[in-house]
């Protein structure tokens, strides 16, 4: 939420809580479209990852997103789509991309 909140999206974004409104296969599939990999939308941090033993295991792109639709702690957050961009997870230079891009900056 800091994130967003430091983003000062405009009232015209959508905000999905995904604890309340889980996401569907389509918008799962909607996200790797811009992606293209269900891994780079997958945390490696959920606790989830570690309980179920995921580390010590291969796991392919069918493998991601399976998880991806069984839990939503499996989803990199935040999310931020704008138009036909997506941003991916909290490190600083994808949030400053992802503040250019809503607020029609462009990059240097």
């Amino acid at each position: 939420m800091r994130i967003l909140k430091e983003l000062k999206l405009p009232p015209t974004f959508k905000y999905q809580d995904i604890k309340e409104h889980p996401l569907t296969k389509k918008d799962i599939e909607a996200m790797y479209g811009l992606s293209q990999s269900f891994e780079s939308l997958f945390s490696r941090r959920a606790k989830l990852y570690t309980e179920m033993g995921l580390k010590n295991e291969v796991l392919d792109e069918q493998d991601f997103k399976h998880y991806l639709m069984q839990h939503y702690t499996f989803l990199k957050r935040p999310v931020i789509i704008n138009q036909n961009e997506i941003f991916i997870g909290s490190a600083s230079k994808t949030i400053e991309a992802a503040r250019r891009s809503v607020h029609g900056e462009r990059l240097k």
